[in-house]
């Protein structure tokens, strides 16, 4: 039995990728910032009881994070996800930025994940096989040449970054680090237009998860298993 750990995990991706690790026997703590809201999570819940610990998480939040590292006390974590994110300010443009929004998503999309990662160095090193993916975005690639939504690209590749070099500093504890973009996602995030449904993308992306060995790691991926320039 596999025990994962996914933040954001009450919609979109997250409550995708909880499905499918519960659906084949795996263990999920799955983390959202107001689990009492988390309908989704609490009716898979009533199915799958022992296979799912729901815990109040804020990524932004240390007090937050090392709350939840204690309440799962010993607990070995298989799979880390990093799956938190958010696409804000309304506006973020060279010409016009709202700064204060900036600094947001970058806590959020560049520095929590990091957060998470040396929290749960530990409980990674425990597993026999430990993996830590964050889940980042295209939209991050220096080869895309639009600039539409330059805080979110920005935070995302900041931390393509921050997660290439944790692979070589983490290698010698055998940690896989890998970043996946999950394509253009039909989520509250990609918008009713977007070609891929949350359970197309999420079976893609633990496949992904599931093929990844140390050779891999510091790769950034899409949900298909294509690799995707920096």
């Amino acid at each position: 039995m596999t025990n994962i750990l996914i933040t954001g995990a009450n919609r979109g991706i997250g409550l995708e990728l909880t499905r499918c690790y519960i659906a084949r026997g795996d263990t999920v703590i799955a983390c959202c910032r107001s689990p009492q809201k988390a309908e989704d999570l609490h009716q898979i819940k009533e199915n799958a009881d022992d296979s799912i610990i729901i815990h109040e998480l804020d990524v932004t939040d240390a007090n937050s994070i090392t709350a939840l590292k204690a309440s799962l006390g010993s607990m070995t974590i298989d799979i880390l996800i990093n799956n938190a994110g958010i696409i804000s300010p309304r506006i973020q443009s060279t010409r016009e930025m709202d700064f204060d929004g900036f600094l947001e998503t970058l806590n959020v999309n560049t520095l929590s994940p990091l957060r998470m990662l040396q929290a749960f160095i530990g409980p990674l090193k425990a597993s026999s096989a430990p993996k830590a993916i964050t889940i980042s975005s295209d939209m991050g690639s220096f080869t895309s040449p639009s600039t539409d939504r330059i805080a979110y690209r920005t935070s995302k590749a900041a931390v393509n970054r921050i997660m290439c070099a944790a692979a070589q500093d983490l290698k010698s504890e055998n940690i896989i680090i890998a970043l996946i973009h999950p394509g253009w996602v039909k989520t509250d995030m990609g918008g009713s237009s977007a070609p891929i449904t949350p359970p197309q993308s999420a079976a893609g992306v633990v496949k992904v998860i599931d093929n990844l060995n140390i050779d891999a790691s510091g790769g950034f991926f899409a949900w298909d298993g294509s690799t995707i320039a920096w």
